[in-house]
């Protein structure tokens, strides 16, 4: 019996989520080995685990595999999740581009205070209702998946996408009833709904230990 996945990282969200996301949505197990001290951290690089000297780092297939969207692509491609040929692969990437910018600006939020913390947060809503939201909502329509006929990484990241900048403007899709129904749809499709379950492998938002933690480990 193969393995299962073990991914290494901090207790939290960070560039990690998206591969929780990818492998709960695929409805594969996983294990998970958190980062809460330095001494771990730089044993994986010691051990010449991490290729950039930076995680996430995932074990997949007798393979230790680092750099968030290689981890990605490969999950995608093993679990049916990436398109039937190029020209899908080719759309699906530069879809999950889109939403890997607007979580991008979403993740740094725990990290930052007062004033810097306003303007990101304005900043988040402009991009996703102005530059991002109106491309997948055009792309859905008369069709339930971004790409094709099928479920991908795509939708997967879409899906995870509203969620993040729902809980930082939770009335950002009012303009948006294609994003609605998308939601709603995906979110009802059997392996996403267990992972949007209390209780499963979906981390909550970071808190002010989870910060704690990255900050000691990465910057002290």
């Amino acid at each position: 019996m193969a393995q299962k996945p073990k991914l290494y990282y901090f207790n939290g969200r960070g560039k990690m989520e998206s591969v929780r996301w990818l492998l709960g949505a695929a409805g594969v197990e996983f294990d998970e080995e958190f980062l809460e001290t330095k001494e771990q951290y730089n044993k994986l690089i010691e051990v010449g685990s991490l290729l950039f000297q930076q995680v996430p780092l995932v074990e997949i297939d007798g393979m230790k595999i680092v750099q968030t969207r290689a981890i990605l692509n490969y999950i995608a491609a093993k679990y049916n999740l990436y398109g039937k040929d190029m020209k899908d692969r080719l759309f699906i990437d530069m879809y999950v581009e889109g939403t890997t910018d607007l979580m991008l600006a979403v993740i740094p939020l725990p990290f930052q205070q007062g004033d810097a913390k306003a303007k990101q947060i304005d900043l988040i809503k402009n991009r996703a209702v102005n530059r991002y939201f109106p491309v997948y909502e055009k792309a859905l329509q008369g069709q339930d998946f971004l790409v094709g006929k099928q479920l991908s990484i795509a939708d997967v990241q879409l899906l995870e996408a509203i969620l993040m900048v729902e809980e930082v403007h939770n009335d950002v899709l009012s303009h948006f009833p294609g994003l609605q129904a998308f939601k709603t749809r995906t979110s009802e499709i059997p392996t996403i709904k267990k992972f949007l379950q209390p209780g499963s492998k979906r981390k909550p938002m970071p808190d002010e230990k989870y910060v704690a933690t990255v900050n000691k480990i990465l910057f002290s």
